[in-house]
C-alpha cells in the first residue's frame, strides 16, 4: 500500500480509504469487522465514516470492530447534516458540533477524531464561529485534524482565510464527489482547496459502480447492486452517453490487462492533491482488488488518451 500526505498536513494516508456508509445497513457487524480487517491487513489505515449513517449504526460497528486495532487506522468521521430535529439537530454551531463530537467518540469507543469532518456547509452559522469550536476540539485533543465536504469553492477559499486571519486550526481535506463521469470540481474546487492546501478524498469514485462495468447497455440493473438500492441515481448514470464512455474505457483497460475498478482509481491518483480514494467494499475480496488498484500508476500518455475519451 502506498501512502501520501493529506494536503499540507503530516497525516499520512493510504491512497485507498475504506468508505462504510453501508455498515448497519447493509451489512451487520460480522461482516463490517471482516471488511475493516481486511482493509487493515492489506495496508488500508483510513477508515471514512460519518454520525448520519444508519444513524450511528456504523459508528458504533467501527468501534466495536477496532477495540484491539485501534493504533492501526485512522478514524475520519463527519458532522453537520441532520441528526435529529431541532434548532440544533444539524449545522456548524458550536452546541452541535461539541454534542455530534462526544456522540462520535462514545459511539467510536475511543478517545479521539483523527479526521473530523463538516459534512456540509452551513449558511446559516458564521465561519468563525464553527472555526473556534474546531480548534477547541483540536486542542481538547479530541481532533487531531479537521476537514470539509460538500463545501462550495468559495466557501473553502473563505473558511481558509478565516483559519489563517484568526490563528485557527485550519481544514486539511474536502470530500467531493469525483470520478471520471464527475468532474465538476475540476473547475473551481479542486484548484482552489490546491491553493490553500487541502488534501482531497473522492467519494463516490466508481460513480455508483457504474464504473464497474457490472451495468449492460439495455440490460436490467443487478439485484443487490448500489444502483438498484439508490433508484433516484439510475437516470443520471445509465444513461447512453455513460455507455459510450465506458465501452471505450473497457477497450482502453483491456488492451492494458487492468480493471475497469484499477483504472478509476489510478485515475483519480494521477492528481497530486488527491490523498485517498474513498472506496466501500462489502467484502474481504473487494477490498484486496480496491487495494490492487493502488498499483497502476498511469503514464501521460494514457492520461491524455483518457482526456480525449472523457470530454468526446
Amino acid at each position: 500500500m502506498k501512502y501520501r500526505h493529506l494536503g499540507n498536513s503530516g497525516l499520512e494516508v493510504s491512497v485507498i480509504g475504506l468508505g462504510t456508509n453501508n455498515f448497519g445497513g447493509r451489512m451487520e457487524f460480522k461482516e463490517a469487522q471482516e471488511v475493516i480487517f481486511s482493509a487493515l491487513d492489506q495496508g488500508i489505515n483510513l477508515i471514512d465514516t460519518a454520525n448520519i449513517y444508519s444513524h450511528g449504526r456504523s459508528e458504533e460497528i467501527i468501534g466495536r470492530a477496532l477495540t484491539d486495532r485501534r493504533q492501526e487506522s485512522l478514524i475520519a468521521t463527519k458532522f453537520g447534516m441532520v441528526w435529529e430535529d431541532g434548532p440544533h439537530g444539524h449545522g456548524g454551531s458550536r452546541k452541535h458540533i461539541m454534542d455530534s463530537l462526544e456522540g462520535s467518540l462514545r459511539r467510536l469507543q475511543t478517545d479521539h477524531v483523527d479526521l473530523y469532518q463538516m459534512h456540509q456547509q452551513d449558511p446559516d452559522t458564521p465561519i468563525e464561529e464553527t472555526l473556534r469550536a474546531l480548534d477547541d476540539a483540536v486542542s481538547s485533543g479530541k481532533v487531531r485534524y479537521i476537514g470539509l465536504s460538500n463545501f462550495d469553492a468559495w466557501r473553502i477559499a473563505d473558511a481558509q482565510w478565516t483559519a489563517i486571519h484568526h490563528g485557527f486550526t485550519p481544514f486539511i481535506s474536502s470530500q467531493p464527489e469525483y470520478s471520471m463521469l464527475e468532474r465538476g470540481v475540476e473547475h473551481a474546487i479542486l484548484p482552489v482547496s490546491e491553493k490553500y492546501g487541502l488534501g482531497t478524498l473522492p467519494y463516490f469514485p466508481l460513480a455508483h459502480g457504474f464504473l464497474t462495468g457490472k451495468y449492460r447497455r439495455n440490460k436490467p440493473v443487478p439485484a443487490g447492486t448500489r444502483l438498484a438500492l439508490t433508484p433516484d441515481a439510475q437516470s443520471k448514470r445509465l444513461s447512453a452517453s455513460n455507455f459510450d464512455v465506458l465501452d471505450q474505457l473497457e477497450v482502453f483497460v483491456e488492451k492494458r490487462g487492468h480493471s475497469m475498478v484499477e483504472l478509476a482509481f489510478a485515475w483519480l491518483l494521477a492528481r497530486e492533491s488527491v490523498g485517498s480514494v474513498i472506496a466501500g467494499a462489502s467484502t474481504p475480496d473487494q477490498i484486496c482488488q480496491n487495494a490492487a488498484a493502488a498499483e497502476w500508476e498511469l503514464t501521460q500518455e494514457d492520461i491524455d488518451e483518457l482526456t480525449v475519451i472523457l470530454e468526446g
